[in-house]
């Protein structure tokens, strides 16, 4: 709710649609790569049974499923036991002797020490791909500086491998990585233009070529937007339909003292987890180069709070709640206001003084919008460790 409240106010003030206006940055969509013919989801309407969809935020709920359990689990492009959220329910899921795990990746994750079969991934030195943006408007094409080295395959390779084993003969399972490059340059939709001009051959021989958009490219400068009416929709009847509200409204987080007064009372702190500038999210935190650089897993807490519970600069503190516990290096601060504290993410379990990071504290409940992860919506309280980490 706050996000939809802040992207008003450029409505407010009149400055969507003009130069450095707008509310955030964000040109992924701009990208009009042909996503069916890459996702192939109509191969699924020949299927007999349809197969469940589980929200990666709700893993540890679906490993812990008994009625209906998660009997198998490959581990692409990322790190759940690091990840996720609820982390000692998704780790004592990934514990179970009756789930097969096969985990590709380049490293040694906090996930791949919990898999039955590790399947080595190239880097990006050795692998083909297409790159799209979130913060410019250029198309890559990213070719190998150098073989992969060992056994190191693609995950189009790995996929294309097992749907052969699995029996399946349609034609998409011959695509080559520049077949499927070349079927993602033929996009359909309202912004089929920004590819004009891009192929291939083109990308093959410069490497990267800005989209067909103006320079400056301004969205929506000519005062349409993607909504029901055409307009900037303040109030939503698209939203009314689905039963949120249809202006931007209070909405207390789910773990706060208005919406969870008892829950508050016994963990008094809010708990947020924002990027650390060394990692991005959870990549990197095996560079011991980077960690050194971190420091420490820190936990910033106000200077009233810190005094309120006898804690001094500079001391390991146990951070907990009803989900779990992990241990930080405390920093005063007035930055942070009081009932906050702040702890810049994401350091691997396997990094973390006491074996957790700061996923066994957050929560697996989803937003109201989107099904996103509500990270920031966490209780917690903190008190003096018995342990030194140094």
């Amino acid at each position: 709710m706050m996000v939809r409240a802040v992207s008003c106010l450029p409505a407010l003030v009149g400055t969507w649609g003009k130069v450095g206006g707008g509310a955030m940055l964000s040109v992924s969509g701009t990208f009009p790569l042909n996503q069916a013919a890459l996702e192939r989801s109509d191969l699924l309407k020949r299927h007999p049974k349809v197969p469940r969809t589980i929200n990666m935020i709700k893993l540890g709920e679906a490993l812990d499923d008994k009625e209906n359990p998660v009997k198998a689990l490959f581990v692409y492009n990322s790190n759940p036991a690091a990840v996720v959220p609820d982390q000692k329910r998704v780790i004592e899921g990934l514990k179970r002797d009756d789930l097969f795990t096969v985990v590709h990746e380049q490293v040694m994750t906090d996930t791949a020490l919990y898999a039955d079969i590790v399947l080595p991934a190239p880097t990006v030195f050795e692998d083909f791909d297409l790159y799209g943006s979130y913060g410019h408007l250029y198309l890559q094409l990213n070719q190998p500086a150098v073989p992969p080295l060992g056994e190191a395959t693609a995950n189009v390779e790995v996929f294309r491998a097992l749907a052969k084993a699995m029996g399946y003969t349609d034609p998409c399972f011959d695509d080559s990585a520049e077949d499927m490059v070349r079927q993602a340059l033929q996009p359909t939709g309202p912004l089929a233009e920004h590819l004009e001009g891009i192929s291939y051959e083109r990308l093959k021989e410069e490497g990267f070529v800005r989209l067909n958009v103006p320079y400056p490219y301004v969205p929506f400068a000519d005062g349409h937007y993607p909504t029901p009416s055409g307009k900037i929709e303040l109030y939503s009847e698209t939203l009314l339909r689905a039963g949120l509200p249809p202006l931007p409204v209070h909405s207390p987080s789910l773990e706060s003292p208005e919406a969870a007064p008892a829950l508050a009372a016994r963990y008094p702190l809010r708990f947020v987890s924002p990027a650390a500038h060394h990692f991005l999210n959870g990549s990197f935190a095996d560079m011991p180069t980077m960690r050194r650089r971190e420091k420490y897993p820190i936990l910033e807490m106000n200077s009233f709070d810190a005094a309120c519970r006898g804690l001094q600069d500079g001391v390991w503190v146990r951070a907990f709640n009803d989900r779990g516990e992990t241990f930080f290096k405390l920093k005063i601060t007035d930055a942070v206001k009081s009932g906050v504290t702040c702890h810049v993410s994401l350091w691997w379990r396997k990094y973390s003084p006491g074996g957790n990071n700061c996923n066994v504290l957050t929560s697996a409940e989803a937003a109201d919008m989107g099904g996103g992860a509500t990270f920031h919506s966490c209780l917690i309280e903190v008190q003096a460790s018995h342990e030194n980490f140094d």
